[in-house]
């Protein structure tokens, strides 16, 4: 009869659910939340799954110590600030914000937030107010939020401030949300390579969602090329050494910001870098779904029950109690060895011996003992149900084109913001056309009215710099990371000034962007001012 409710308000049967997320939730009720109650699993764990886990938009957090470009590179993605947000080479921001979609701009504050079933931080409540007090969600109408939702951190403490207590447990905040979300993006500033304590702390709290980190070497125009190779290969050495993985992690090199680069010695590698990294993060929500099923998979195989069900049968019921715990939790190696061996379990199933022995030590060890129904339940999840999603797995993934973000710099691809009437439609994939002669410049019907402009700056030796173009640009009023792109396509030979040509381009590129469409991100050939192409 009991088993029959919990059928009842786990909801429908898997056989009449047609969406994975739909699904993996009456898996979760079903078959695992009824072992991970049994067994305490919140105890050592994770807590426990709730709806809104499921049916979140994915998440990105973005981590790093302080004044790395965290708020700058996520107000190049949104092309806009965020309420609250603070920019400067001091420490701006202290608190967690989540910034979300919403049709009216505003602020939710962490104890209001903590209460709101349709957000997925019910659970961080056991972090206590300190911490609450620092965990905000900000509402934006914002294109890009329609697909995503992004974590702003406070910055890692650097050595110098290693001693300055937070009030709350930060690494422990920072591994809750690395398995909540979807994509994890460590930023690193080519200017400050030290490894703090915190920052190893918070390092080893992502153990574990190395699939979902992207390291990110931040600022990277600010250096030469011989600079930033040595840069790259000491941030390569440091961080081999806190993740202590044979594994090389994929480094994004470039300069997430709107600013133009100041050194455009690796101006290529920079933008394949970015379109690799964004790219990545166009096809969250196509990935969605497999991510939700890789982290119920990973919370399934863990050998919690085990363990907890051999310590019950290894400790005495009355007598000597205290004493057997303690040498329970020092033998702990050896009875992951045995439940290893009588069960025929993985390594990489067991959870972290140091920290499940410091746990333990707080716990009153009143566990229970093997229950057959439950671990049946979790091998059928396992063995039959989770192959009966891969239909409607594949099936979303045959719609996965609507899927991609949109909006901001997700420019590039047939489903993007290239859309029908976008006058950079009919170029090529490449940017380029078929035929181009040095009549067919698209800017030429406008660019008197745009002379005007570009004498009235008094141009010395007949170009404009950018602290003169720079004004003009901010007063058409697009976000200032939208101008920096446009600066850039604009600098055709990248001398960081503008002729009367560029300057004209410039103004063109402002109208389509005004007008909705999407900048392309290279110059299409039809673009590129009469003088600077190149003849053969």
């Amino acid at each position: 009869m009991a088993d029959k409710e919990m059928k009842n308000r786990g909801g429908k049967c898997l056989k009449e659910v047609h969406i994975v997320s739909e699904a993996l939730k009456t898996l979760y009720r079903q078959k695992l939340l009824p072992l991970e109650k049994y067994y305490g699993f919140s105890d050592f764990h994770s807590s426990s799954l709730e709806d809104a886990d499921f049916d979140n938009k994915p998440m990105i957090l973005v981590v790093g110590q302080c004044s790395t470009g965290k708020t700058t590179s996520i107000r190049y993605l949104l092309e806009q600030e965020y309420p609250g947000s603070r920019i400067g080479p001091e420490p701006t921001t202290d608190s967690f914000t989540a910034i979300m979609h919403g049709e009216i701009e505003g602020i939710i504050h962490g104890n209001t937030l903590t209460v709101d079933s349709n957000k997925p931080f019910r659970k961080l409540s056991p972090f206590g107010t300190t911490f609450l007090n620092r965990f905000q969600c900000v509402h934006l109408p914002n294109r890009v939020l329609e697909s995503i939702s992004i974590i702003d951190t406070p910055g890692i403490l650097s050595v110098a401030k290693r001693k300055i207590s937070r009030g709350y447990d930060f690494p422990a905040v920072i591994r809750w949300f690395a398995e909540h979300v979807d994509r994890i993006i460590l930023l690193c500033d080519a200017h400050k390579l030290e490894i703090s304590d915190e920052f190893s702390h918070t390092i080893m709290a992502l153990r574990g969602n190395e699939d979902k980190l992207r390291v990110v070497l931040n600022k990277a125009d600010m250096v030469d090329s011989q600079e930033l190779m040595r840069v790259y290969g000491a941030l390569m050495w440091s961080l081999g050494k806190v993740f202590c993985t044979p594994e090389v992690l994929r480094v994004y090199i470039g300069s997430f910001w709107s600013s133009p680069m100041r050194m455009t010695d690796n101006w290529k590698l920079f933008e394949q870098e970015e379109q690799d990294l964004f790219a990545g993060i166009q096809n969250l929500p196509r990935n969605s779904a497999l991510r939700k099923l890789n982290d119920l998979v990973k919370r399934a195989q863990l050998a919690h029950a085990y363990i907890i069900s051999s310590l019950k049968e290894d400790m005495p019921l009355v007598f000597c109690r205290e004493k057997k715990k303690r040498d329970l939790i020092y033998d702990l190696p050896i009875i992951y060895s045995r439940i290893q061996q009588r069960y025929q379990i993985s390594p990489g199933d067991f959870p972290d011996c140091a920290k499940m022995q410091e746990q333990l030590m707080s716990h009153d060890f009143k566990f229970k003992g093997l229950k057959p129904k439950l671990l049946a339940g979790l091998d059928e999840l396992l063995n039959t149900d989770i192959a009966k999603l891969m239909p409607l797995l594949r099936q979303e993934e045959d719609q996965a084109d609507k899927l991609l973000v949109q909006g901001g710099p997700f420019l590039g691809s047939h489903s993007g913001p290239f859309t029908e009437g976008n006058p950079f439609n009919h170029y090529g994939s490449n940017g380029e056309s078929d035929h181009v002669s040095d009549e067919e410049w698209v800017v030429s019907k406008d660019k008197p009215k745009y002379d005007e402009i570009f004498y009235n700056l008094s141009p010395h030796e007949g170009k404009l710099s950018g602290i003169k173009v720079k004004g003009w640009m901010m007063s058409t009023r697009p976000p200032s990371s939208v101008l920096g792109r446009i600066w850039k396509l604009a600098d055709v030979d990248h001398d960081g000034m503008l002729d009367d040509e560029e300057f004209a381009l410039a103004g063109h590129l402002i109208e389509v962007k005004l007008e909705g469409f999407g900048l392309p991100h290279e110059l299409p050939a039809q673009l590129v001012p009469p003088s600077k192409r190149h003849h053969e």
